[in-house]
């Protein structure tokens, strides 16, 4: 594998030089072909499929795993929306001169190498790929054994693209060892990867975070708040609150915990409760909840718990500060939402809470690099430095110094 990994090195020294309308090419020959070889990759597909259910894998999971016509359409989607963006590579970020006359450019560059490593979700494989290539990057990708067929597929035609204009494949690689064993492996390869990200479970992420001598992003797990403040409009509050839970429940950016401010509580539960059944999620509640409706009490574990499933936890506040509070004990850092028609309580929500992505009256469900408008994402970063929340393009560059001058020595 360290074969592999010394040939992805050289290979990213090639993608670094690629210009824009070059990478554009690419992605749109690649988007076409993900579509022309669609009943292939979805019958790759279904044998991850069976896999998946024989192995007894969540229902969450599976669904991360499928692809149809739709998901496929999706991916090739992406990968036009990613062609369409800015070449962040070259593009001056500021720029001056100091007194002696020399001038200073600082300037975007590609990262190089990056290694990401995620769990089912194969449309993950092609936007991962299509970012990194865009911004100038090679990638190592490493899957979950549950998506092997459909992940081989997929790479399969996005590297045929790169051979046939001429250009090492290895831009874009698939490791090929799906064991713990070969994560453990990859994150040690500092010689030749500058960058891992991983997506997946709790413990993938603390394993990767806790033993990897290459920089990490972690895209961390989505604790996922959802606050209906005194002031917030209640109709609205339902919607948005009944969104954030089932419009699709197993991903990250799905609200776990609904906050409800108590001088509203006695309205707001009642009408919350048969709305969220009626979907087929179970409800627990603080003691105070359990006082307005008849749930199933939560525990001290239900406030740290990502569900990933229909299964919300419902608790009272008493006002603006102790929801802020909650969320600074239990969230994540990920997504947190206020309703409020109060435009002082929204401000202040905005200014203290401190996640990746903060709302006032909307759902969480928007965190996603494809909805914020940079094609795709390779992962919702969770960490401050150096890319936060949805990462696109700009987020898989740094920069470097150009320093221009006339025969200038320091005296």
């Amino acid at each position: 594998m360290e074969e592999i990994l010394k040939s992805v090195k050289e290979a990213s020294k090639v993608a670094a030089t690629l210009k824009g309308e070059t990478k554009r090419k690419l992605l749109n020959e690649m988007a076409n072909r993900l579509e022309k070889y669609k009943d292939e990759i979805i019958e790759a597909n279904k044998k991850d499929l069976e896999y998946a259910k024989s192995a007894n894998l969540s229902s969450a999971l599976i669904d991360r795993l499928l692809l149809d016509e739709k998901r496929i359409k999706d991916m090739a989607s992406s990968l036009r929306d990613i062609a369409k963006l800015k070449d962040p590579v070259g593009r001056v970020i500021d720029g001056w001169r100091i007194d002696n006359g020399l001038e200073i450019q600082k300037v975007k560059i590609p990262i190089g190498v990056i290694g990401i490593i995620y769990e089912s979700r194969p449309n993950v494989t092609s936007d991962a790929a299509g970012l990194c290539l865009m911004s100038g990057n090679a990638c190592i990708l490493k899957g979950g054994k549950e998506a092997f067929h459909s992940n081989a597929v997929i790479i399969e035609i996005l590297r045929w693209v790169l051979e046939k204009n001429k250009l090492p494949a290895d831009i874009i690689t698939l490791l090929p060892d799906y064991s713990r064993e070969g994560v453990e492996w990859l994150i040690k390869q500092d010689k030749y990867v500058d960058l891992i990200i991983p997506r997946g479970g709790e413990g993938l992420i603390r394993f990767v975070s806790e033993n990897s001598k290459v920089p990490v992003i972690k895209h961390d797990k989505g604790l996922c708040h959802v606050y209906i403040h005194k002031d917030a409009d209640l109709k609205k509050g339902a919607k948005i609150a009944l969104n954030a839970k089932i419009q699709r429940p197993g991903v990250c950016n799905a609200m776990e915990t609904l906050l409800v401010d108590r001088k509203v509580a006695g309205e707001f539960l009642p009408v919350i409760k048969e709305m969220m059944e009626s979907e087929g999620v179970e409800l627990r509640g603080c003691e105070i909840t359990l006082e307005y409706i008849d749930i199933k009490p939560a525990t001290e574990e239900d406030w740290h718990t990502e569900y990933l499933d229909k299964i919300l936890s419902i608790k009272i506040v008493d006002n603006l500060n102790d929801a802020i509070e909650h969320i600074e004990k239990y969230g994540s850092g990920h997504s947190d939402a206020i309703v409020t028609e109060n435009l002082k309580a929204a401000e202040e929500f905005l200014n203290r809470v401190d996640s990746a992505c903060v709302y006032v009256n909307a759902s969480t469900r928007f965190t996603d690099g494809g909805v914020f408008g940079f094609g795709a994402e390779v992962g919702i970063s969770t960490n401050k430095l150096h890319a936060r929340g949805p990462m696109g393009i700009d987020d898989l560059t740094t920069y470097k110094y150009k320093i221009l001058g006339d025969g200038q020595v320091r005296e």
